[in-house]
């Protein structure tokens, strides 16, 4: 590692006594681009990947191309009537066509990077609430349909829609439009750090999506003082395989490298789930002097089980975040390839970064390591559903986090849905967590994830981390049962490790004498082929809640209606649950009371269809 970058808390408050002004070298995102290109105008800024197999030549993207392809998006988007209030949707993959857009959309006005896997009227209400004139999509591609999808977007008729071609460069293409533009900047470049740059989505795959307003200064902070943890310089080379309408994606792994002249390898349109990449994946770190690699948990798990058939030992570092870093998978990692590991925490609220864990420091088991300079963290109480903002939890002592900084943004576009959220100042993040001693970050779930147990609070990444133990689990998720007595209890959904023969009821008499607390054992243990996980690879508990209400509610209902048949769909309806239980019988409203009865005691909304 080269020396110069954070290794614990003093450095970053030693750093804190420069002025801020003079700690950052520019304030705004095209600032930090502009000054990397200007340094390092002939290193590669992308390696992209066409397809995942190992002899097909590379497209390598310089720091000049780079900025010269910005500006002629950014003139592009200029001409056609977008201004400084006005939003490009974006729906495209992670390659430099895409980066492009991304960029020259928050010159002209700003960025709005779109989920392309949501439901066409969920991309239309994010086009309306954005205000985007014009909309950039992959075009016609053979591994990743996107076009025919925002065709069946209502409205999209009422705006300019581009192709991206980023194989073929077809005419009347994104691309094709592009080289008609200058290379140079037609108009003065945005100064002001609070002018709003981007617009990112966040809440999930169902439900009405929120878009935050992220302003220049908060993408430049985030994106600045990151390669300080890094330890990053013009010379990394970091695999980043995530979307680009996730912070990940776009600031964690992406604006904090073009902020220092590194290099990004991109690996094709579908990103790590490219399975050809992923079975060369080890051969490509050596191939293209690979030095850190970008995950998140289900990532760092996949590669534990592939084989590392090359010579890796310049990959210095592998980060992880977007969910809590089991220590005992990073463990597992570290001496399966002899990479490290360090943990990051983000949110789309703060441009992506909360804390991150020096990598010329040791892990710290369950850390997700030291806040960002110029920032404040707090940890406050969380009483009976309630967060006490006023107070501060003391070292070591579990609460939410909140955070304020450069890097937080002003809110929701829909200010009214900032509540709870952005309060006085503050963001509170929904993590649950405590800081240690020495400045150490550690979050161990989320606050809505949490099972209560009759009054009592059980921590599930506790009891997930008594599963990762066991030799034959790969993954483990733990979420809440409804339970007619203690209103929940908790339940496991576990994927074993390739090989690995164990049956759900062994594992749980196995695991459940080392979990933390008796009323945390499991009351099931589930085994599945592979956890639910949103776009950027993290597990997706919500699915799992669903499934576990409908495992309990089937045998609660086939108990309660026998003879009858009856099945069990348990379904999100914008942000309630609800149960809809089918009886294979005709209409009885003796039988229905009697199913009403055996439900009384779950806090759960069910309706009720009978065969005719």
């Amino acid at each position: 590692m080269t020396t110069g970058f954070f290794r614990d808390l003093s450095g970053i408050e030693a750093l804190e006594s420069t002025p801020y002004e003079k700690a950052i070298p520019a304030r705004t995102t095209y600032g930090l681009i502009a000054r990397a290109a200007g340094l390092h105008p002939d290193r590669t800024a992308f390696a992209y990947l066409r397809d995942g197999t190992l002899d097909t030549p590379i497209e390598r993207v310089s720091y000049a191309q780079l900025l010269a392809n910005i500006h002629r998006a950014a003139n592009l988007f200029r001409s056609l009537g977008v201004g400084p209030d006005d939003a490009v949707a974006i729906l495209g993959p992670n390659v430099p066509s895409t980066q492009y857009a991304l960029w020259g959309a928050q010159i002209a006005g700003r960025a709005c990077p779109i989920n392309f896997m949501l439901q066409p009227d969920h991309v239309a209400a994010l086009l309306e609430a954005s205000g985007a004139k014009v909309v950039v999509a992959l075009g016609p591609h053979p591994a990743l349909d996107v076009w025919s999808a925002v065709q069946r977007v209502p409205g999209i008729a009422r705006r300019q829609v581009l192709g991206l071609h980023p194989d073929d460069d077809a005419p009347g293409s994104f691309e094709d439009a592009l080289h008609a533009q200058s290379p140079d900047l037609q108009f003065d470049p945005p100064s002001d750090p609070d002018r709003v740059a981007a617009l990112f989505h966040t809440g999930g795959t169902t439900g009405a999506p929120k878009l935050v307003r992220h302003s220049h200064g908060n993408e430049a902070h985030t994106a600045w003082f990151a390669h300080q943890f890094y330890g990053f310089d013009q010379h990394t080379v970091e695999i980043n395989g995530f979307p680009l309408f996730h912070v990940a994606g776009a600031f964690v792994y992406g604006l904090a490298l073009l902020a220092i002249g590194a290099t990004q390898l991109l690996p094709t349109v579908t990103g790590m789930r490219n399975t050809d990449f992923l079975r060369n994946y080890w051969k490509f770190c050596e191939r293209e002097d690979v030095t850190a690699l970008a995950c998140v948990p289900t990532i760092l798990a996949n590669l534990c089980n592939t084989e590392v058939d090359a010579d890796v030992s310049g990959v210095r570092v592998a980060y992880t975040g977007g969910s809590p870093l089991p220590t005992e998978l990073a463990a597992r990692f570290e001496q399966h390839t002899g990479i490290a590991v360090r943990n990051i925490l983000g949110m789309t609220e703060c441009a992506g970064l909360v804390s991150i864990e020096p990598a010329a420091a040791p892990r710290v088991p369950g850390s997700a390591g030291l806040r960002l300079p110029y920032s404040q963290v707090r940890i406050v109480p969380w009483r009976d559903g309630s967060i006490l903002l006023d107070e501060t939890c003391h070292p070591g002592e579990t609460g939410v986090l909140a955070l304020r900084g450069p890097h937080v943004s002003a809110g929701y576009t829909d200010e009214a849905r900032n509540a709870g959220m952005f309060e006085a100042g503050w963001l509170i993040s929904g993590d649950l967590g405590h800081v240690d001693a020495q400045g150490y970050l550690h979050v161990t779930g989320r606050a809505k994830d949490v099972i209560i147990r009759g009054s009592h609070n059980i921590d599930p990444g506790l009891v997930e981390d008594a599963f990762l133990a066991h030799p034959a689990v790969a993954m483990c998720a733990v979420v809440g049962e409804p339970d007619a007595h203690a209103g929940e209890v908790p339940v496991a959904f576990v994927t074993l490790r390739p090989g690995a023969t164990c049956d759900a009821q062994t594992l749980l008499a196995e695991v459940g004498p080392h979990v933390y607390e008796r009323p945390a054992t499991p009351k099931r243990v589930t085994l599945i082929d592979a956890m639910p996980v949103t776009a950027v690879g993290k597990v997706y508990k919500p699915a799992l809640r669903l499934r576990a209400i409908e495992v309990k509610l089937q045998e609660v209902m086939a108990d309660a209606a026998r003879p009858a048949a009856v099945s069990v769909n348990a379904q999100e309806r914008g942000s309630a649950v609800v149960v809809v239980v089918s009886i294979g019988a005709p209409t009885d409203p003796a039988l229905e009371r009697k199913l009403r009865d055996a439900l009384a005691a779950m806090a759960v909304t069910v309706e009720f269809v009978f065969e005719r």
